[in-house]
């Protein structure tokens, strides 16, 4: 019996080889590498500062959202802070709860905050969540399967499914909980026990969620009703989601926009926003962060920033990361940024996961979104930005209070590092668009 491949000679099989390696690599080379400028450099004519009405119309125009007056924002530091508040908004919920986070993990506080969910559900109230497909993946099924049962709605962004496979790396991050379409939490932490606890060591993860109220808690209905919609098909609608709400005045202390981001090659109002930020900084810009992989013009601004005497320092975490490979990419940029002037310093006691944006103490981006590609032009994301000298300083004490449970790299030392550890900043670069 002749079988088919007897029919092919040997260099017709190395050929069939050959091509099979080269659309291999022609496939990892367009996921996972750009070449090229995808838009023209970024610039603007003249200097605004964060507090000028020129600014903040072009924060607005550029995120497509309106500037509003909005009530004072809480800061809530760490597990200790942030679950107690949560906790005690869900228990005097009287009409809806809606929840998405990036992470929801089995454990402890899971197990509290679900055991309020389904009492709520079964007291008759709306309840709605959201999980990630990716980030989502160890959330308790049984749990979850309870609080359906109670009456709640539960569904995934974005499950990995047969045909759907090439959005499963698009995953949402955006973190939106919202009791009574009146209180929301925003911020980097999610549902899971490495949040609980004072960042007092490495089982405790160091973040910050900020509490917010009126017109600000429903742009976090927003950024999860539009989620919700395109998953579940539900459009949420009536008081019940969005009460009536005394818009703030112009006696209010802070005046912000929400920016709600999705991924899109060309738009990128994130990455557009951050790059602005930084841009018209005039004294200090300070920026904590978990992930530090920032496309080419938010690296050039800091790089033109710090050249022109503004202050820039960047605090990122230590080798205590979950995130090895995002580690060795953002040490590739150490040397670069050092040299214009830019101070880094690495948090010491625990993995270091929050997001803040602070400039001048005066304008401040808070929210879910990371300092990488990943975050402009792949993740669904949700930041408030902030324009309130009073919420400025507070962000600026707890910066310097980070700081000095922080080390500051040496570049001395820092350009004597061995040359496996270059190589590997190197090899993880080439991947800065995934993360």
């Amino acid at each position: 019996m002749s079988y088919g491949y007897e029919i092919l000679g040997p260099w017709a099989i190395a050929g069939l080889v050959i091509a099979g390696i080269i659309a291999l690599a022609v496939l990892i080379l367009s996921l996972f590498f750009r070449f090229g400028d995808d838009v023209p450099d970024r610039f603007i004519e003249g200097v605004y500062k964060v507090d000028s009405e020129d600014f903040l119309q072009a924060i607005s125009s550029l995120s497509n959202s309106p500037l509003k007056y909005g009530d004072d924002v809480k800061i809530l530091k760490n597990g200790n802070e942030f679950f107690p508040a949560l906790l005690a908004a869900l228990q005097h919920a009287q009409k809806s709860i809606t929840c998405t986070v990036y992470i929801w993990e089995d454990g402890s506080i899971s197990t509290k905050v679900l055991d309020i969910l389904i009492q709520k559900a079964k007291d008759g109230i709306e309840v709605r969540v959201l999980l990630d497909g990716f980030g989502c993946w160890y959330a308790p099924k049984d749990k979850f399967n309870e609080l359906e049962k109670a009456g709640g709605k539960v569904d995934t962004f974005r499950p990995i499914r047969f045909g759907k496979i090439s959005r499963y790396h698009k995953r949402t991050h955006r973190r939106a909980i919202v009791i009574d379409g009146t209180t929301g939490f925003i911020g980097g932490a999610a549902i899971a026990d490495k949040w609980l606890g004072n960042a007092e060591n490495e089982s405790q993860w160091r973040d910050t969620m900020f509490e917010v109220t009126g017109e600000m808690a429903q742009s976090l209905q927003s950024a999860f009703a539009q989620l919700w919609a395109g998953t579940n098909g539900e459009i949420l609608i009536g008081q019940t989601f969005y009460p009536l709400t005394q818009p703030s005045t112009k006696t209010s202390s802070n005046r912000y926009v929400s920016v709600i981001s999705s991924p899109a090659s060309d738009t990128e109002p994130l990455g557009k926003m951050i790059w602005l930020s930084i841009r018209c900084a005039q004294k200090k810009v300070c920026i904590t962060n978990s992930y530090l992989v920032p496309d080419q013009y938010i690296f050039k601004a800091l790089i033109e920033r710090a050249e022109a005497g503004v202050d820039v320092s960047i605090l990122i975490p230590n080798n205590s990361t979950d995130a090895k490979a995002i580690r060795h990419a953002t040490h590739y940029h150490y040397n670069t940024l050092m040299q214009a002037g830019i101070k880094i310093y690495e948090y010491q006691p625990t993995m270091m996961h929050s997001k803040i944006l602070s400039i001048d103490s005066k304008w401040s981006i808070i929210g879910s979104a990371n300092m990488d590609l990943r975050s402009v032009a792949l993740n669904e994301e949700n930041v408030i930005g902030i324009l309130d000298v009073k919420f400025g300083k507070k962000l600026d004490h707890m910066f310097a209070d980070d700081l000095s449970k922080s080390k500051q790299i040496n570049q001395d030392k820092w350009e004597k590092r061995n040359i496996f550890k270059r190589f590997l900043e190197i090899f993880f670069v080439k991947f800065m668009k995934q993360y």
